[in-house]
């Protein structure tokens, strides 16, 4: 957010004469074995189990012995000519996967589970592939879990239902989420409701379910698939929603929020607390750096004399920021920047992050943080390849702090983010733990997921970015009504994460806001206040749209707005927050 804007030129270059890849989904069915049998696999021996297990509640046991691989194979449905990528989480000594009659691969020893990937392309008139997985002849027990074929499904097996309505949400409760959907076509036995790779419910009458025992103001997505004596249809697509009995944490229904430079003047000249006006609602502390990339010791230096020379004294900021408190306003810390560069790469570093940001909350008398989090903080390691489950140790170690933070402070910390289109929306196109160009390519998507929770607004920079591919398929650039209407729609219908074959849940509409520069010197892709309020009339009303179709649908409870900063828009008149303040209070 500061100073220099690189990463445009780098995502514009990036992008430039990409074609999207099809969406993706896994063809397996029953692919993680949580319908707690092994059908519609075909095995020889083995079972399932609940442990080991990598992700959900069961996994497969294959039968090996003395004279039996243990093999489990599934046919599918595939088009042809087309490249597919088949992988599976494995446990044990000598472990085999592949497609018969084609490609294959295998580990000699895994003690833990061990990913294993393999791609394939199907032949001009192949309609149908066979998956297996097996172990090796008196080589004991392998285990198997989430085993993906990702790519797009071909014409259903005879027989097998066919992919359930869409579920919609009946009445959701601080325990509960009740749900119903459109029936399958074909003879249909029941339905299973999934979360992730876990039946929540099973129901062999109707078309309705109530998943019940949840947690208050969690979050939940659930599918639906049909099944019967041949096979399980494919899932329906996903429905999101939040259980009830959440803390109110005193914000406005649209607030308006800003970045003020507490540690440096940045050209714009430095804004004293005790002087930022009432209309800002969140004020976020820019910034929080480490003392070392990897060290995760954040120190908050306020500005100097020499560069600030009208900055107060701590006792004056403290003051300011109680006195903008007691009018129920909200001052965060915001931790990173394009300076400030943030690698969790050790338990020690994520250690010294959660004593180092408590001792600057707790100094200041904080109500929260901010994560902003840029450059090379975030990255996914190779094969990283499931945004529910990292395994990269600068995200795991970030999620780990962020979670201690929270349950440090409780229910009434506010958490927000401000990540690039390049580490959320791009994510799309491009998966850093997935393919083989930039690794950080929407590195900030696990990290959103698992904080979904207790997130309270995340406020994607929809600035200094190179063109983003929306859910329309189309390339969107910045600095129009347009860029900010896609971006957003993404955030809150979710999208499939490049070739993963996994799918972003959307967030909340309470919890997304829309990033801004607050005018030309602050960022690159300054909108007119026009244009910004023509994007947040579609987003909140469906009004103004053009020629873009909201896949979200509307959200009326927008958060608001959020700008790169309150020093840049007091430089240029305070036109950011005359224009959007009375705009947002306007809002129903």
């Amino acid at each position: 957010m500061r100073r220099i804007w690189v990463l445009a030129a780098l995502l514009a270059g990036l992008l430039v004469g990409v074609t999207a890849p099809a969406q993706a989904a896994n063809v397996l069915a029953n692919a993680g074995f949580e319908s707690g049998s092994l059908s519609p696999w075909a095995c020889d021996g083995g079972s399932v189990v609940s442990s080991p297990v990598r992700t959900g509640s069961h996994a497969l046991a294959g039968g090996v012995t003395a004279g039996s691989t243990g093999q489990c194979a599934q046919t599918v449905a595939v088009r042809p000519n087309t490249a597919y990528t088949l992988s599976a989480w494995v446990r044990g000594n000598y472990v085999y996967l592949g497609v018969t009659g084609g490609t294959s691969t295998w580990t000699p020893s895994a003690a833990d589970f061990t990913q294993l990937s393999v791609t394939f392309t199907t032949g001009a008139n192949q309609t149908s592939a066979q998956i297996f997985l097996h172990g090796w002849y008196g080589n004991g027990t392998y285990y198997a879990d989430d085993v993906v074929l990702d790519g797009p499904g071909g014409e259903p097996q005879p027989g097998v239902p066919g992919t359930p309505g869409k579920p919609q949400l009946g009445t959701v409760t601080d325990t509960s989420v009740a749900l119903n959907w459109g029936a399958s076509s074909g003879t249909v036995t029941g339905y299973r409701v999934y979360e992730g790779g876990t039946v929540k419910a099973t129901v062999t009458g109707g078309t309705s379910a109530t998943v019940s025992g949840l947690a208050a103001c969690t979050s939940h997505t659930y599918t639906v698939a049909a099944y019967n004596d041949v096979g399980e249809s494919a899932e329906s697509e996903p429905v999101s929603a939040r259980t009830t009995g959440c803390v109110n944490t005193g914000l406005p229904k649209h607030a308006l929020i800003g970045y003020m430079h507490a540690s440096f003047a940045n050209g714009s000249g430095y804004v004293r607390m005790a002087d930022v006006p009432d209309a800002w609602d969140i004020i976020d502390l820019a910034f929080g750096e480490p003392t070392s990339p990897t060290s995760g010791d954040i120190r908050f230096t306020r500005c100097p004399v020499g560069e600030c020379p009208n900055v107060e004294s701590d006792e004056e900021f403290i003051a300011a920021i109680r006195a903008k408190q007691a009018q129920g306003k909200k001052v965060l810390i915001s931790i990173g920047g394009q300076n400030g560069q943030v690698q969790l790469t050790t338990a020690a570093a994520r250690d010294a992050f959660v004593r180092s940001v408590s001792a600057i909350i707790d100094r200041y008398g904080l109500d929260g943080l901010d994560v902003d989090f840029e450059g090379h903080s975030l990255y996914l390691n190779a094969g990283d390849t499931d945004f529910r489950n990292p395994t990269t140790p600068v995200i795991v170690n970030l999620i780990s702090a962020l979670k201690s933070l929270k349950a440090k402070y409780g229910a009434k910390f506010v958490l927000t983010m401000a990540p690039e289109t390049f580490f959320v929306q791009v994510g799309h196109q491009f998966y850093g733990g997935s393919s083989g160009g930039d690794n950080r390519t929407g590195a900030y998507l696990p990290v959103i997921d698992a904080m979904r929770d207790d997130l309270t607004v995340l406020h994607v920079q929809d600035y200094n970015s190179g063109p983003v591919m929306g859910l329309d398929g189309q390339y969107h650039t910045m600095g129009g009504a347009d860029f900010h209407i896609a971006m957003t729609d993404m955030v809150k219908a979710g999208f499939p994460v490049a070739n993963t074959g996994r799918t972003f849940p959307g967030l909340r509409p309470d919890q997304i806001g829309i990033g801004l520069p607050a005018a030309v010197s602050a960022g690159n892709g300054y909108t007119p206040p026009a244009q910004v309020q023509q994007a947040v009339n579609c987003l909140v009303k469906g009004s103004g749209c053009g020629g873009y179709t909201l896949r979200g649908g509307t959200s009326p409870d927008l958060r608001g707005l959020m700008t790169w900063s309150v020093n840049w828009d007091r430089y240029y008149g305070w036109e950011f927050m005359n224009s959007h303040e009375p705009f947002l209070n306007s809002l129903p």
